[in-house]
């Protein structure tokens, strides 16, 4: 008897129905989970990247964010094969999760009676999650890979999403409607696959929760990178050292290069810890592009000290 009302109140905390939001991670748990970002939270505590960082994250590459997260011990937030509605819209935001699961009729009528009777909800599962977005979202579902019958999205769920996100989605699923979502200027969709169907036999398990997308862990609030290659998810408390680093290495990149052509310095100088003549020489050269942004010396020295790249 004691384990069974354990097991209960484990299932409680774990579906937030303790809370106000139907499958909701507790924001106390969430918190824990991403108790490494310190910055500004939601309220449902989902960490708050800066817009700023988010406007910088979409003029960095995915290779050398990925690269810094590996250096870094961050092996698991990277995945790959994707269908794109537009090759050249890279989709960059914070994450909002959600997790869905085959249905079960008393499950599924359950949540949905929950949602519409006490949370004013309306249509399906799939929709819910599109409630919470807010400018600079991505909506990131894990649909455990389901294609016909799994289509989370169509053209009025789409128009919905850039509505309020101004972004796009990242779906271990199908979407539907291509033609008239390619429509929708500026929005972009990584999913599966594409396919006529309506979603079926699928129901919303779990909303700003830890998901899996293929062999990617996603937390709420992650930094998503999605380009034409694949889709990184950077962990909250990882952006800005990330963006940094990759800004960074545009700089050196596009410096190293005129410094090599010129005979100024050899390719294994560049690609090598700096001296403090080329770091000097860099800083300088950088006062006189100032498109690519400041750097003071202190900030160099921080970059280039944890240089495994």
């Amino acid at each position: 008897m004691k384990f069974r009302i354990a097991y209960v109140a484990f299932l409680t905390t774990l579906c937030g129905i303790t809370t106000s939001s139907a499958q909701t991670l507790p924001k106390e748990e969430l918190t824990f989970l991403t108790a490494e970002w310190k910055g500004e939270r939601f309220p449902d505590g989902r960490p708050k990247i800066p817009d700023g960082l988010l406007e910088r994250a979409k003029n960095i590459g995915l290779d050398d964010a990925w690269t810094v997260l590996k250096n870094e011990g961050y092996t698991n937030q990277f995945e790959g094969g994707w269908k794109l509605i537009q090759n050249d819209v890279a989709v960059v935001g914070r994450a909002v999760t959600a997790m869905f699961m085959p249905s079960r009729p008393d499950v599924e009528k359950a949540i949905k009676e929950r949602g519409t009777t006490k949370q004013g909800r309306k249509g399906n599962t799939n929709a819910w999650p599109i409630e919470t977005l807010t400018r600079g979202d991505v909506y990131v579902a894990d649909a455990y890979g389901k294609i016909g019958g799994g289509t989370l999205m169509g053209a009025t769920l789409g128009n919905a999403i850039f509505s309020k996100s101004g972004n796009g989605v990242v779906f271990n699923g199908a979407a539907r409607d291509l033609q008239e979502l390619q429509n929708i200027k500026g929005f972009n969709a990584f999913v599966r696959d594409f396919h006529p169907s309506f979603i079926e036999e699928m129901v919303l398990m779990g909303l700003n929760s830890p998901i899996r997308i293929g062999g990617a862990i996603v937390l709420p609030g992650d930094l998503v990178i999605a380009q034409r290659e694949g889709v990184l998810f950077v962990p909250a408390h990882m952006a800005e050292q990330v963006i940094t680093t990759c800004e960074f290495v545009t700089r050196k990149d596009q410096f190293g290069f005129e410094a090599v052509k010129s005979g100024r310095y050899t390719t294994g100088q560049i690609d090598s810890q700096w001296t403090d003549e080329i770091k000097t020489e860099f800083l300088k050269w950088l006062t006189q592009h100032p498109e690519l942004g400041t750097m003071t010396r202190a900030e160099l020295d921080k970059v280039m000290s944890k240089r495994t790249w």
